[in-house]
């Protein structure tokens, strides 16, 4: 595994219905609803050259859940989400201040991908991943470590990395 892996707490969203070309005004109008993700990265292996999809996509990575809220149920425009690794709290922040908000991604996937009931969306995740600090203040995870992602309003995602 990378020796540089990063967490990135993430709202999730899951499509309910078929989306092409959706506008940012219709754009939630096609989630079925909401769940907690964690976006780990190999950060290594994400910069090895400009497509990012290696570092994204080892076995284990991107676990979602464990529940899924339904899109009546909350604004996802305004829920804490925190990460935890041991116990410490590494990111605090809020899904208003994300840099795209949940309308403009949709919108913004379905115009170059048909969206199908089912598929999943990571959104964006808060300041305080271990790659933005300073070299020497960069603790990144390794074996054992106990991540919890946290979103109000839907739960939180546990996972111990391998």
């Amino acid at each position: 595994m990378d020796e540089r892996v990063d967490y990135e707490a993430e709202l999730v969203l899951i499509i309910g219905k078929e989306a092409k070309n959706v506008s940012k005004e219709d754009a939630l109008s096609y989630v079925f609803g909401y769940t907690v993700g964690n976006d780990l990265s190999a950060r290594s292996l994400q910069f090895l050259s400009g497509q990012w999809l290696l570092g994204k996509s080892l076995d284990h990575f991107a676990p979602i859940g464990p529940y899924l809220v339904t899109s009546d149920e909350i604004d996802p425009y305004n829920l804490a989400i925190e990460c935890k690794v041991n116990g410490e709290v590494r990111q605090s922040a809020n899904t208003k201040d994300m840099i795209f908000d949940c309308s403009t991604i949709i919108s913004y996937v379905s115009k170059h991908i048909t969206l199908k009931p089912g598929d999943v969306i990571f959104t964006d995740t808060p300041q305080r991943v271990v790659i933005g600090y300073p070299e020497d203040e960069q603790v990144w995870l390794k074996s054992g470590d106990k991540v919890e992602v946290s979103i109000e309003k839907i739960g939180t995602l546990i996972n111990t990395l391998d």
